[in-house]
């Protein structure tokens, strides 16, 4: 800088008035948003019904309809037992019944007969010809034939019952699927001889497919039924799921429990190349916790200080350092417990040469 001076030809300079250039910033807003941070828990997708189909009665099989692999309907018939005993058993309750229908009418008739004898004898009450011994040996003769009619409708009852015995029966020579799913494995061949209550087939309902996961304890706050998570397969593929249930049995080892969710699977998904199958691995997003609003910035924007941390904030055109207290990592930005509000404006580029007061051009505004 020049300062007056006696040299001649030379005039008085004013000093000049320092003029501090504007420094180019981007800024990005503070803002209040939900923090749910999530723990990745190994999954596996299992089946609501999967297990053995059993015969209901013995007998010897004729017939199996299915192989490892097929897929089936609920009724579908999977393999067929010799019915011949079962028939000759229907028959033979048919023909009980038959001889219990004759006995049932033959006691009605024996209680018409009485009746009639009973009724005979009250018309002679106030003859000559009147016995009351008769009378009595009557009466008696009626409730001995009237509880033999009603042994011959118990013996028909029974009878009938017999009879839709042996239809079970008969239809549980025909083993058929409780639902649908596939043939995981057969336990049996043509020409064995199948016990009451014996496994036959395995099967496995693919279409109707939950998701569990056994999680840590302490990670089960957040997990109330209905809640959401986000689920992935191994491929990358991902979907919602929602909490059914969490079974109340602890492993001390592991200190975990069972958590059962139903998934919303999309339709790319239960169409893809890959079929979904039971005990498929996925990766299960616990929630930390349950959800909580928050303040967050930028992490771009944090400026950290021997023993404070700092960011700058555009107020009037200008740059300010606000200190601030910083809480949990939310992805790229940071939760603020004290220093911001909602709506602030936080330098995040060129906040490395600002100073307190700093004029500040924002990027994209003029």
């Amino acid at each position: 800088m020049l300062l007056a001076s006696g040299l001649p030809g030379l005039g008085f300079i004013a000093p000049a008035v320092a003029q501090e250039n504007p420094a180019a910033v981007k800024v990005d807003a503070v803002r209040s948003e939900p923090l749910s941070q999530t723990v990745p828990v190994i999954g596996r997708l299992v089946a609501r019904q999967a297990g053995a189909v059993a015969a209901r009665i013995g007998g010897p099989i004729i017939e199996f309809r299915v192989q490892v692999g097929d897929r089936v309907a609920v009724g579908d018939v999977l393999a067929i037992l010799d019915d011949a005993t079962m028939r000759a058993e229907r028959e033979l309750a048919a023909a009980a019944l038959a001889v219990a229908r004759a006995q049932l009418k033959t006691r009605q008739a024996q209680t018409a007969l009485a009746l009639q004898e009973l009724k005979r004898l009250e018309g002679l009450k106030k003859s000559a010809a009147f016995s009351q011994a008769r009378f009595e040996d009557v009466r008696q003769q009626v409730a001995i034939a009237e509880a033999g009619a009603r042994e011959a409708e118990a013996s028909v009852t029974a009878a009938r019952a017999e009879i839709r015995l042996a239809d079970i029966n008969l239809e549980y020579t025909e083993i058929k699927a409780p639902y649908d799913g596939v043939i995981s494995r057969r336990l049996s061949e043509a020409g064995a001889y199948a016990d009451e209550g014996e496994a036959l087939v395995n099967m496995i309902a693919d279409q109707n497919l939950e998701v569990e996961a056994d999680v840590p304890s302490n990670r089960l706050r957040g997990l109330t039924p209905g809640a959401k998570v986000s689920v992935m397969l191994d491929d990358g593929t991902a979907f919602n799921a929602s909490v059914r249930a969490i079974v109340p049995s602890e492993n001390p080892l592991t200190r975990t429990r069972a958590v059962r969710f139903v998934p919303d699977f999309r339709e790319d998904i239960t169409a893809s190349a890959s079929p979904l199958a039971d005990e498929q691995s996925v990766t299960v997003q616990i929630p930390v916790g349950a959800p909580r609003q928050i303040v967050s910035v930028h992490k771009d924007a944090i400026i950290k200080r021997p023993g404070d941390t700092i960011v700058f904030i555009v107020i009037d055109g200008r740059a300010e350092s606000r200190p601030i207290t910083l809480g949990e990592a939310v992805g790229n930005r940071y939760e603020v417990l004290q220093g911001l509000a909602e709506g602030d404006r936080i330098v995040v580029r060129g906040n490395e040469r600002l100073r307190p007061g700093t004029p500040v051009l924002i990027d994209g505004e003029t």
